[in-house]
């Protein structure tokens, strides 16, 4: 069961939603629509999932409906029609009280501006959600306190929000979130405010947090290379409709639309594509049972010249090259655990191609994909600079 579900949301702000909805229906751009009938559109029809201790980022320019919609997700904004599901409970239907028992204990929010309170030191801002929830002192005290150590605080935590720039603010906000131990947090333009330095720190600091701490995360951002950077999966908006939800990956290698397409055109693929998507399949042989014989006919069948080698259990070791296979063969050895080099560099799927280049330019061999000891592809300079290459001039190799 997803943690968090949206079936068929509609926000229309204003009078004649019946109208409004209809002319959404038939195709109508929301400037028509206000034109006509003086209604706003929102969000419209609106679904996906949000799995437990996912990232899932909700991105758009402005106007896009994002802020509108993480507002509907804790119904500080009620939706027009539709549903919205918390561990399986609609809480577009709870009443006033119900609902607010879920904004205290089943999910937090991080805002944009900070919304510190300037009287109130950093430990007392830290504290205010446990606080509100009736936690007794020496309680909220510890949890705000471990809060504030884990986002690197815990010293200024006698100072005011003042006193602090606009970074420490921020993880401030962050510590007030994680302090009330919610399992969602709703985060809304929360770095956009900072310098772009003190952003990165903070996204960083975040996929920290998330590593060890697994929350469910709702993260609002108008910034594409931000949503790459730190999104397990990522929501596209425009005019209040989704216009594709993917993995970064899935979104810059099959853009749904040309909106999608044109939205892509400025981002640096080299920070995105990883090296899952520039293997190739690895040519093999197993150490175990398989000889250097073996070997040079299965070198000779594909047209390579080295082979990676696995073990029963299919573990990567290393790589044979031609040369020695050949030079075994002619002593009559039938093993080829003594011609085995392990001196191939190897990086996990998930390693982006920025961080492969520098590896591969300097290597004299492939790279090695594994993940968890298992050998999942190979790295092969030209390929890599081909898969970059295609990813900059739109993705034609994947149409």
């Amino acid at each position: 069961m997803s943690k968090l579900k949206i079936e068929g949301v509609t926000k229309v702000f204003g009078k004649n939603t019946s109208q409004a909805l209809k002319m959404v229906g038939n195709g109508k751009s929301k400037e028509e629509i206000l034109k006509e009938t003086q209604a706003t559109v929102g969000v419209y029809d609106v679904s996906f999932s949000v799995e437990e201790g996912e990232i899932f980022v909700i991105m758009g320019l402005s106007g896009s409906g994002k802020s509108t919609l993480i507002r509907l997700l804790n119904r500080l904004i009620q939706p027009t029609i539709g549903n919205i599901f918390i561990d399986g409970e609609n809480i577009t239907k709870m009443n006033k009280k119900g609902l607010q028992s879920v904004r205290r204990e089943k999910m937090s929010m991080v805002f944009q501006n900070f919304a510190l309170f300037p009287h109130r030191t950093i430990l007392k801002n830290a504290e205010y959600g446990l606080e509100v929830r009736g936690i007794s002192k020496e309680e909220r005290r510890l949890k705000a306190e471990k809060a504030l150590q884990n986002a690197g605080l815990l010293s200024y935590k006698d100072q005011y929000p003042s006193q602090l720039s606009g970074g420490m603010q921020q993880r401030v906000g962050l510590a007030r979130a994680l302090a009330n131990n919610t399992e969602i947090i709703l985060m809304d333009e929360a770095f956009s405010a900072l310098d772009p330095l003190i952003r990165k720190e903070m996204q960083d600091e975040l996929l920290e947090l998330q590593a060890s701490l697994q929350k469910t995360i709702v993260f609002i951002t108008h910034d594409l290379n931000e949503a790459l950077r730190i999104g397990d999966r990522i929501v596209i908006m425009k005019d209040g409709k989704i216009m594709q939800i993917g993995t970064g990956e899935e979104i810059l290698t099959n853009p749904a639309n040309e909106y999608v397409r044109t939205f892509l055109e400025d981002v640096d693929r080299s920070k995105v594509i990883t090296a899952e998507h520039a293997m190739i399949r690895p040519i093999t042989i197993q150490v175990d049972h398989e000889g250097p014989k073996v070997a040079l006919q299965r070198m000779r069948e594909e047209k390579v010249s080295v082979l990676l080698t696995l073990d029963r259990a299919r573990k990567y070791i290393g790589y044979i090259t031609a040369n020695d296979a050949l030079r075994l063969s002619q002593a009559g050895e039938k093993s080829i655990q003594s011609i085995i080099r392990t001196d191939m560099p190897t990086v996990e799927p998930s390693t982006v191609i920025q961080d492969l280049l520098p590896i591969i330019s300097d290597s004299p061999t492939p790279i090695a994909v594994v993940d968890e000891g298992k050998l999942r592809g190979i790295l092969i300079r030209g390929v890599v600079l081909e898969a970059l290459a295609s990813e900059k001039n739109g993705g034609e190799s994947h149409e």
